[in-house]
């Protein structure tokens, strides 16, 4: 949002290239950013409370989890193809030249690979973690991504930070560190010292690896060498998914869990139907999450992709007591209160940011270009 003008989405190429812009109204950008809020939203609440269904009632594959994370890739691929229809239709009204499938160069194509390849690590180390610990610790592990993000998209992209922004950061760390303080009382029943442990240091290397992955996309947009659209977007996401779930896929044949999956099907507590709905509906959960994500990357930046996953903690730790009964401590309480302070602290600096650039862009019309703040 700091950088974007009111009419325009300006996605930067290398340095000695020219930007390239896409035209687009700034109510459609606001309602694009609201929906992928939204499904980023979905996906932030819905799929570890889904994930850890799985393993409370008889579930215990992590690859198999791992795979679920990004497995519905082709509901992407439906929505890509509605779009190149709609396109064709408009182009055809137009008399122009038919519409591309696909977008994607192959500069891009590879950069997702690779984006993918990385993502579906961290799908196998969250997973791990999701399965050793109760819902509300390995999400308020996974809070302390936001920091990762907003370091390594200082390193990465070179984010320029506001007064706000760094205190939401702070606030929403403190917020999940306060969490932090009854971790060690909440270990499951029956669990070793050493896997609780195991997956309280795999759910921190998620949250580490997830955190480079936000401004790790960015970066791709900016480098790109092409036009930035959101059809482009869902392209990447198409493939990012598709190499993370191939690599997981990878580690469920070397773990047989195929073999696995019918006989755990027929003892799960729900029975063997329950067992693949839940499957299916965790694989479009999650899928909803990861195109939030990366939709909010693109309508805005990853540090407010990482923000709104953090804000969301609270609310994770609340259906994790109406779900799964565990307890409301004070702290959790306050965590509330320090995530929707950040929340809002961020929020109000983007309004002063857009306010200000809407002034200077008033002033650069009547004087000279000069910007006067």
């Amino acid at each position: 949002m700091e950088n974007q003008k009111e009419t325009t989405i300006t996605i930067s190429k290398d340095t000695n290239t020219t930007p390239m812009t896409t035209e687009v109204s700034l109510f459609a950008r606001k309602t694009l950013l609201i929906l992928n809020c939204l499904l980023l939203s979905i996906g932030t609440c819905g799929g570890p409370l889904i994930m850890r269904l799985y393993f409370v009632h008889g579930g215990s594959r992590v690859w198999l989890s791992s795979v679920l994370q990004t497995a519905g890739f082709p509901f992407i691929i439906a929505v890509i193809i509605i779009l190149y229809f709609c396109r064709s239709a408009v182009a055809k009204n137009q008399n122009n030249k038919t519409t591309k499938l696909f977008y994607m160069r192959p500069r891009l194509f590879l950069a997702a690979v690779f984006i993918g390849l990385i993502t579906g690590l961290d799908n196998y180390l969250y997973a791990y973690g999701v399965a050793r610990l109760p819902v509300s610790t390995s999400s308020l592990i996974i809070a302390f991504q936001l920091a990762f993000t907003a370091f390594f998209a200082y390193l990465v992209v070179k984010l320029k930070f506001t007064p706000y922004s760094v205190n939401a950061v702070v606030l929403l760390t403190v917020g999940a560190g306060v969490l932090a303080l009854h971790a060690s009382s909440d270990r499951p029943e029956g669990e070793s010292k050493k896997e609780y442990t195991m997956g309280f240091v795999m759910t921190l290397m998620a949250a580490l690896v997830y955190g480079f992955l936000l401004p790790l996309i960015e970066l791709t947009y900016n480098k790109a060498q092409q036009e930035i659209t959101y059809t482009l977007v869902l392209e990447i996401q198409m493939v990012l998914s598709l190499f993370a779930t191939v690599f997981c896929v990878v580690g469920m044949i070397v773990n047989n869990d195929f073999q696995v999956i019918p006989r755990e099907a027929s003892k799960f507590e729900f029975g063997a139907t329950k067992y693949y709905i839940i499957l299916c509906a965790s694989a479009l959960i999650w899928q909803c999450y990861f195109l939030g994500a990366i939709g909010v990357i693109f309508c805005s930046s990853a540090l407010l992709s990482g923000i709104i996953i953090s804000v969301l903690l609270p609310v994770i730790e609340v259906l994790a007591v109406v779900f799964y009964k565990e307890k409301f401590q004070a702290e959790k309480g306050v965590s509330l209160v320090l995530s929707l302070w950040g929340f809002a602290s961020y929020f109000y600096g983007e309004y002063k940011v857009t306010k200000k650039a809407k002034r200077c862009n008033t002033f650069s019309s009547t004087i000279n270009g000069a910007c006067l703040s």
